[in-house]
């Protein structure tokens, strides 16, 4: 169970920052390092909410998805945090290998699919990197009424990033539990202790985020499940369904180029698409990362996408033409 963000609010905020400097590289644990980002000219950024990510062209042209970790009131930069993967797609290699103070990165967009919203309780679980969108939302909370804790689970208290802050930040109500240090924690009991209004927001590994959703939803009543993924889930979670189309080919009409593609059944949509709009948005190419993001004009998306919620899913305004099709032989797209 989630809590959709509207079509509309989630477009508003996919702002394009442009050319922005990095005036501060900080070593925040094992392997990470933070990443401070300002206006070459000192101009005040765009607002942003906490769960909000950043769209950056690094250097080498990859386009690659970071939390932004930093203070929501500051105007003045975005921060972000980058864990060093030894086996990753090359993005974190590439940004930890450079001297970056003073060069410019470009900030294609800034979206949020994570959204902080109402609730009488929250319980926030991290683990590992998956911590840098929880920072403002603790911020916020900290500074409100609601009742909240967050869970921090990490294999190592020196590659745990923030957790000082987060402590001067939230006090008692942050629990940190390195894997070297204390008993593995019991999700199922964690999620059990939460009351039934609580809102619980996940993000990290994807065996963590498996064991909550499959917590959430085994309570009675489930718990309402927020979450955000670094990569595509390996395991279906409660609110993902199953797709009932078989896998076969359709059209796809652009409407504002006027062009009527054929997708294949061995193609998909931003496959096809990229034949004739070779700079459209896209990056992880699995369905998690949001950035090719494309409106539905008309007919009925297959989704099979990590990040829509079901309420987002049946109101059938937006779909991530990476992964996901169309149920019917025709789909009419903002594109």
């Amino acid at each position: 169970m989630t809590v959709a963000t509207s079509p509309s609010a989630l477009y508003a905020a996919r702002t394009d920052p442009g050319p922005l400097r990095v005036t501060q590289v900080s070593y925040e644990a094992d392997r990470v390092i933070s990443i401070r980002l300002e206006h070459p000219e000192g101009r005040e950024l765009s607002a942003w909410s906490p769960g909000a990510h950043l769209d950056l062209q690094l250097p080498s042209g990859l386009i690659r998805q970071y939390s932004l970790c930093g203070d929501p009131t500051d105007r003045t930069s975005y921060t972000f945090a980058v864990l060093l993967e030894e086996d990753g797609r090359g993005g974190s290699a590439e940004l930890h290998s450079l001297p970056l103070v003073g060069r410019t990165l470009t900030v294609r967009a800034l979206r949020n699919h994570f959204q902080l919203g109402d609730s009488p309780s929250y319980l926030l679980v991290a683990g590992g990197i998956g911590v840098t969108p929880m920072i403002p939302m603790v911020r916020r909370l900290a500074a409100g009424s609601a009742p909240w804790s967050l869970l921090y689970l990490g294999r190592t208290r020196t590659g745990m990033a923030f957790s000082r802050e987060l402590h001067a930040l939230g006090g008692r109500s942050v629990q940190i539990f390195p894997r070297d240090e204390v008993d593995r924690l019991d999700i199922d009991a964690a999620i059990a202790a939460a009351g039934p209004d609580t809102a619980v927001y996940c993000c990290g590994p994807d065996a963590l985020m498996n064991a909550v959703a499959e917590a959430c939803a085994s309570v009675v009543p489930p718990r309402a499940l927020h979450t955000e993924r670094f990569a595509a889930g390996s395991t279906p979670t409660p609110d993902q369904p199953t797709s009932v189309r078989e896998r076969t080919g359709f059209t796809v009409t652009l409407r504002r180029s006027g062009a009527e593609l054929v997708v294949p059944p061995d193609r998909s949509i931003l496959d096809v698409v990229r034949d004739v709009m070779p700079d459209v948005s896209y990056s992880c190419e699995e369905g998690y990362c949001g950035s090719c993001e494309t409106r539905v004009l008309s007919g009925i998306p297959d989704h099979a996408d990590d990040i829509l919620t079901p309420q987002e899913r049946e109101a059938n305004d937006t779909m991530m033409i990476c992964v996901s099709r169309s149920r019917a032989d025709n789909i009419v797209l903002d594109l």
